[in-house]
């Protein structure tokens, strides 16, 4: 059965975690075999450990995985019973008692102690059924909660979307939030544009099998340029930046025009990096954030030492991100007198001025020293941002955008610190150059790439280049 990209790579990663689950039962039985033989009342009669069957582990562990896969193991996690997961295990073990036991018996491979294996084929069903009931339990909250579901435009005539919707799977359907149907023959591409910022919509379905090509080509022009994914069930059409690729949905062939990285190891290896790295630095960092935090409440009091301000994250979706505050109580109410005294220093819809009067004196050490930044490592732990992407900007200056491509910047997680960041702060003053670097990147972007811009930040955030 022909599965989706996305399924496909949830099915290597759950493989992987798998593999070191069969490892760890092993390991587990050897550990408490001992225990294990003597709460049975055995005597010692085999000496050979997991050290002198390593043969077996060469075998169970890659290949378990992929016995499960073909049993249909990993196949509709959301509705799947649990019976049906204890049998397809049970079947699993043995299918892998059988090849163990033919290799023992014809190959001579080595001793095998009965104990170790027996003991960790129970060890492998009990944490292959826990980590697949978790997995179960943890989709249907999703399920549940539409805040956690991905939102999803549907597109095309009212006919063609209910025959989509009817023929799509349930266990896909589900995965969805609906947050609105566009019809492409009478709607304006201009309302595309505003349900796409209006509902932070992640992915665009075209259903249009009978609406011209040109208005289907322009409504994919929108999304390609607010980096919002699009997925048509039509004909091939050319794209400038998103990159057209087949996938699968459900039983129906798609062809997806996707401006952004593509789901690959890469991306979810920059995940862990995130969340790894992101805790570490919370931690090291700890002292710091002491001094901060009693530097603001000695130099500025009276107001709350973090300032937390709602920004737009991925797609435009708002979160509260947060900072040492370093500037007076009521730097927000302050901000027009600002701009119509001392101007603005960046053109476009996003304010930087040098010495900004706003700023109280132990505010600006923290600005120099990029302590200020710190606590969006909590939003990072969180998922709302990234240690490496575009700078999160308020919701008043997305707003004020003047260009539609502009929102492609959205279209990945935000990070602390980007290209802009690392090298350049002091000379960019145009906001046009800021959103084509932040592009760039997108386009451009590797894991290997992020390594760079941080440790190219590293001696920006120690000798305070280009810190405001």
């Amino acid at each position: 059965m022909a599965v989706g990209r996305r399924e496909a790579f949830s099915i290597q990663f759950l493989q992987l975690v798998d593999a070191a689950l069969v490892w760890l039962s092993f390991w587990l039985a050897d550990v408490f075999r001992a225990p294990v033989r003597e709460w049975l009342g055995q005597e010692a009669t085999d000496t050979a450990g997991l050290a002198e069957m390593t043969w077996v582990l060469y075998l169970a562990v890659p290949f378990t995985p992929l016995i499960l896969e073909f049993l249909g193991f990993y196949r509709r996690p959301r509705s799947k019973t649990i019976w049906r997961s204890i049998s397809q295990l049970i079947r699993a073990l043995l299918v892998m008692v059988l090849m163990i036991g033919i290799l023992a018996v014809f190959a001579k491979l080595g001793e095998a102690s009965r104990l170790v294996l027996g003991v960790g084929g129970i060890w492998i069903f009990v944490l292959l059924l826990i980590r697949d009931r978790a997995l179960h339990v943890h989709l249907r909250k999703r399920e549940i909660r539409d805040d956690l579901k991905e939102r999803v435009l549907i597109a095309g005539s009212d006919e063609e979307v209910e025959e989509f919707l009817s023929d799509l799977e349930p266990e896909i359907r589900q995965g969805f939030r609906i947050v609105d149907r566009f019809d492409i023959a009478e709607s304006d591409v201009k309302d595309l544009y505003r349900i796409l910022k209006k509902d932070s919509v992640e992915r665009v379905i075209f259903t249009a099998g009978e609406t011209g090509f040109g208005k289907v080509a322009e409504c994919v022009e929108a999304c390609e340029l607010q980096g919002v994914e699009a997925w048509i069930a039509a004909s091939f059409m050319r794209t400038q930046v998103a990159r057209p690729t087949f996938d699968m949905m459900g039983e129906r062939p798609m062809l997806v025009l996707r401006s952004t990285p593509e789901l690959s190891w890469e991306l979810a290896m920059k995940a862990v990096f995130d969340y790894v790295l992101g805790g570490i630095i919370i931690f090291l960092t700890l002292p710091l954030w002491v001094f901060a935090w009693v530097g603001i409440k000695i130099s500025s009091p009276g107001a709350p030492v973090m300032f937390s301000q709602k920004r737009a994250g991925r797609y435009g979706q708002p979160f509260q991100m947060r900072k040492f505050r370093t500037m007076v109580p009521n730097a927000e109410a302050l901000l027009e007198k600002i701009k119509k005294e001392h101007g603005n220093q960046m053109d476009g819809p996003v304010f930087k001025l040098e010495n900004d009067p706003r700023v109280f004196r132990f505010g600006a050490l923290l600005r120099k020293l990029s302590i200020d930044e710190l606590p969006q490592l909590i939003n990072v732990v969180r998922g709302e941002m990234s240690l490496v992407g575009p700078r999160p900007l308020p919701l008043y200056e997305v707003e004020a955008f003047s260009k539609s491509a502009h929102r492609r910047r959205l279209s990945v997680k935000p990070g602390i610190t980007c290209e802009w960041q690392a090298g350049g702060r002091n000379t960019i003053t145009s906001f046009e150059q800021w959103v084509e670097m932040d592009l760039r990147y997108i386009d451009n972007w590797s894991f290997w790439l992020d390594i760079k811009i941080l440790m190219k930040t590293i001696p920006a955030v120690l000798f305070g280049w280009g810190a405001k």
